[in-house]
């Protein structure tokens, strides 16, 4: 099944931003290569989304290839809605506050 849609909720994009601006900071050029990577690994659940191991009340988790963060997703009606992209270093107890 071939998704139609992937939409990102105000807080994914913010996650994106901040991890962006994190690598930016560590070395110019890293940044961009982290939304690079990131829109490859999300843009594959245009084929994939629903695979993924579900975690924390049904959201699907999406592990990044190159860098440690998850995307957590859910399927509704055809439509990937992407709600948080989040530094895997975390405490889990963060992560999972995100998510509420």
């Amino acid at each position: 099944m071939k998704f139609a849609r992937i939409e990102f909720l105000d807080l994914a994009k913010k996650d994106l931003t901040e991890g962006h601006r994190f690598y930016e900071s560590q070395q110019p050029g890293l940044g961009a290569y982290f939304l690079d990577s990131l829109s490859t690994d999300i843009e594959s659940l245009c084929k994939f989304a629903g695979i993924h191991r579900k975690v924390y009340k049904d959201y699907h988790r999406l592990l990044s290839k190159r860098f440690p963060f998850a995307v957590f997703y859910r399927v509704v009606g055809g439509r990937v809605f992407i709600h948080a992209v989040v530094d895997c270093r975390r405490d889990p107890v963060l992560i999972k506050g995100k998510l509420k």
